[in-house]
């Protein structure tokens, strides 16, 4: 009877743990973002960042950026430092990675070699995120923007090349590590006004509770894709 009522006991206490750190990990979390936005994958980066030390305040979670022709692009996770404009973009594959950073498709091998897939490249992605939100801040040029792409899931980087300069792929437990050497290998950057910066990082978050922006964005998208024109 105490062995039962010793188990028993055990695992009130590991699920009520479990309980109490799911709901720490969402206070947490919506002190940057709102639970309903995003995917789990941004949400474990927002959460690595601010365990790593990172201001919840410099950091912005689903932001959408104004293009021409009224389009937006959707930017994962930006984090602003000393050193400069980090750019996140969020992968969640299985299997293994492989990838030229000069390509405009990267492949994702499952079944050890059997089942093959192509993905956009994401580096010519979230370069294509910068490029707009370079523009949209209007920073001297002097002020590196850097690009960092995180593999979430099971997934192995087999073989990914050609990464150009202010640019890192890297899997999610390696976010910190790489986060240290960026500062310390970049110098601290001169920003003119660093409030019009959270400020104008903060209005492109609240750009994507405007349900306009979001009917646009979506039909952006549909009409990029382009299912709709195939007739079968």
């Amino acid at each position: 009877m105490e062995i039962i009522w010793f188990i028993t006991l055990l695992l009130f206490v590991i699920i009520a743990g479990r309980l109490i750190r799911k709901q720490l990990k969402k206070k947490q979390l919506q002190t940057v973002t709102q639970l309903e936005r995003g995917t789990r994958s941004e949400h474990e980066l927002i959460l690595t960042l601010l365990n790593a030390g990172k201001s919840k305040t410099a950091l912005f979670h689903d932001l959408y950026i104004p293009k021409p022709n009224n389009q937006f692009s959707q930017l994962d996770v930006v984090l602003a430092t000393s050193k400069g404009i980090i750019v996140f973009e969020v992968k969640e594959y299985s299997g293994w990675i492989y990838g030229n950073a000069k390509h405009d498709q990267w492949t994702q091998v499952l079944a050890y070699g059997n089942t093959k897939y192509r993905f956009y490249n994401p580096v010519k992605q979230n370069q294509n995120h910068i490029k707009h939100l370079r523009k949209y801040l209007d920073l001297p040029n002097e002020i590196p923007f850097i690009s960092v792409i995180v593999f979430f899931g099971d997934c192995e980087l087999k073989e990914v090349n050609y990464v150009p300069k202010d640019t890192y792929v890297t899997r999610a437990n390696r976010v910190e590590k790489l986060l240290e050497d960026i500062e310390e290998n970049y110098s601290t950057a001169s920003f003119p006004d660093k409030w019009k910066v959270v400020n104008d990082l903060n209005l492109a978050v609240m750009k994507g509770l405007d349900p306009e922006v979001q009917a646009q964005h979506a039909e952006n998208i549909r009409d990029l894709v382009g299912q709709h024109r195939v007739y079968e």
